[in-house]
C-alpha cells in the first residue's frame, strides 16, 4: 500500500508485515456502529481491533495521532506505527479480511484507488445527512457540539447542561 506515515517508534514499517490492526471509528455514528459490527462478523486473516475514535483507550495507546482528525475520517493504525486515513484506512481494512483481500488488492491500483474515494466520500456524504447535519444538533463523544445555529460549543464530558465546578 502506498500512502503509509509511520511513528518514530515502528519497526521499520515499510518493510516489516503487518500482525495487528487498529480501526479507530466514530461511536456516535450510525454507519461507523453498523461498519464495526459487521467487521467483527467477518473473517479476518489480520487481526482487527476496534476502538472508538478520540476515546481513552484511543488518546492512551496513540498519543501522538491528531483525535480531532479520526473523528472525521475512518484511520487505522498498523502494529508497526503506520497510520492510514480516509480510502487507504478502507482498502487496508478489507486487505485484512479472508472475503474481501481480491477486493483491497483491485482498490490499490490507481483506477480502484478513485472507485475507493468516491465509495468514501459517499459514505461521508451520507453520514453528514443523517447524523444531523442536516438541521439538527451534531453530538461528539469527546464533549464537541455543533449546531447549525450557534455553532460549536464544549462542554467537557460529565457536565450537565454546560456548568460545571472547576477543580
Amino acid at each position: 500500500m502506498s500512502g503509509v506515515t509511520a511513528t518514530r517508534e515502528d519497526r521499520g514499517a515499510p518493510r516489516v508485515p503487518v500482525r495487528r490492526l487498529t480501526v479507530l471509528y466514530d461511536a456516535e455514528c450510525s454507519l461507523c456502529a453498523f461498519v464495526r459490527d459487521w467487521l467483527v462478523r467477518q473473517r479476518q486473516l489480520v487481526p482487527l481491533e476496534l476502538v472508538p475514535a478520540a476515546s481513552e483507550a484511543a488518546r492512551a495507546r496513540f498519543p501522538g495521532l491528531d483525535h480531532g482528525s479520526t473523528l472525521e475520517e475512518i484511520t487505522v493504525v498498523g502494529d508497526g506505527g503506520q497510520v492510514y486515513r480516509g480510502a487507504r484506512a478502507w482498502i487496508v481494512t478489507l486487505w485484512a479480511l479472508r472475503e474481501h483481500r481480491a477486493l483491497a488488492h483491485r482498490l490499490s491500483t490507481p483506477a480502484g484507488a478513485r472507485l475507493a474515494k468516491g465509495a468514501v466520500l459517499a459514505a461521508a456524504k451520507w453520514r453528514g445527512a443523517v447524523s444531523g447535519w442536516g438541521g439538527g444538533v451534531y453530538r461528539r463523544g469527546d464533549g464537541w457540539t455543533y449546531d447549525p445555529r450557534e455553532g460549536w460549543s464544549y462542554a467537557p464530558p460529565g457536565c450537565v447542561s454546560g456548568t460545571c465546578t472547576a477543580p
